[in-house]
């Protein structure tokens, strides 16, 4: 597939040969960033979406959002959205977290609902919850349980949580933070069979 060419999955572009009303002519005294929205005749949004065979465009996430993790390129939305179906779960925000093998891997920050407590149980729950939701190599693999950073406009500031990630020395982790592969597989087979009855 080549750039400019229509697709089923992919970042959303306008055509700039008739310009949309109400489109920016640019980014002001911010040429680089100028250039970078409108290449080849489209103006690139930053949006990525799929659409499906009826037509319907579903949001993937931001194209600066996608990371990478064993060389599947992950969306950060897709995992926040199967996360929040959980009833202990409020809200959740997702980052890649380093990792030796797999370069990084998919770590969420989730916040509570009223009533639930932040413990090792119910971290195994969440662990277990997104195993039957998420194909193997989406699944969430580190989780702490956190406030969440937020603009004056209340959205969450994933760059703020990217880079806490990014710096952390290795080894150095919170008592509330959790990694799948610390519980052990009869765990995960009996935390699914708890939830299936």
């Amino acid at each position: 597939m080549q750039e400019g060419e229509h697709c089923k999955k992919g970042e959303i572009c306008l055509d700039l040969s008739a310009r949309p009303l109400g489109l920016m002519q640019g980014y002001l005294d911010d040429r680089p960033s100028s250039m970078r929205v409108g290449v080849n005749g489209y103006y690139h949004t930053g949006d990525v979406a799929s659409c499906d065979p009826d037509g319907y465009i579903f949001c993937v996430g931001r194209k600066d959002e996608l990371f990478k993790s064993s060389d599947y390129r992950l969306s950060p939305f897709e995992l926040e959205s199967a996360l929040i179906e959980h009833p202990a779960i409020s809200e959740a925000a997702v980052v890649p977290s380093p990792h030796a093998v797999r370069l990084a891997v998919p770590k969420a920050f989730v916040v509570l609902r009223p009533g639930y407590q932040p413990n090792r149980e119910l971290a195994l729950e969440l662990f277990t919850f997104m195993r039957v939701r998420l194909a193997p190599h989406k699944r969430i693999r580190r989780l702490e349980f956190s406030a969440l950073p937020k603009t004056i406009s209340g959205k969450i500031r994933r760059a703020e949580l990217r880079m806490i990630e990014q710096g952390r020395e290795p080894e150095k982790w919170n008592a509330l933070e959790f990694f799948g592969e610390d519980f052990r597989p009869e765990e995960i087979i009996e935390a699914k069979r708890r939830r299936s009855d």
